[in-house]
């Protein structure tokens, strides 16, 4: 059972980038989608359910386990993003106070999801890189979100890992200069 009509969506993309792995005509390979890819997928299906009806983490855990393609997805990096973006919503959205242009309550359900992922990311997955964290929830916005989305989201996450990765963030615009 899909609960939204992001769920439905993503399961459509999801599966026409299968249908697509072995290339296309012009011998170019789709993109596959990992298993942490898809975890991020899925877990912001699920803060969508959350930010639209504010159903119970628990419920909202089970109906995205409900998914058919569910096992496609690394589930402890699943839980790892579902609980602690609803349990750190607060801190979460803290920080993006500060780098958006209005409150996170007047954010699209779909944009704040992708945002809290990203800071979430930036927070707690030091294994993952700034830059991977902040394009993968490009990839999202891109996804799931309005037309220009993307831009936005990634603006305001450079802002935050400014922020919250200053040494790495430094580091790295010191290594291109």
């Amino acid at each position: 059972m899909e609960p939204t009509a992001a769920a439905a969506a993503a399961g459509n993309k999801t599966a026409n980038a299968a249908g697509n792995a072995g290339g296309n005509a012009a011998g170019k390979r789709a993109p596959r989608s990992s298993t942490r890819r898809r975890s991020r997928e899925v877990a912001l299906q699920g803060l969508y359910e959350w930010l639209v009806s504010g159903a119970s983490v628990a419920t909202i855990d089970s109906h995205m386990r409900e998914q058919e393609d569910f096992g496609k997805c690394d589930s402890a990096h699943f839980d790892a993003l579902l609980y602690g973006c609803i349990a750190e919503a607060a801190e979460i959205d803290a920080v993006l106070s500060r780098h958006v242009d209005r409150k996170t309550t007047m954010l699209s359900p779909v944009e704040h999801g992708v945002l809290m992922i990203g800071v979430y990311e930036l927070k707690h997955c030091i294994q993952i890189p700034y830059r991977v964290a902040i394009n993968e929830a490009v990839e999202l916005a891109k996804t799931f979100g309005g037309t220009d989305g993307h831009k936005y989201v990634n603006g305001v996450l450079d802002k935050a890992a400014f922020e919250l990765r200053a040494v790495e963030v430094e580091a790295k615009r010191a290594s291109r200069g």
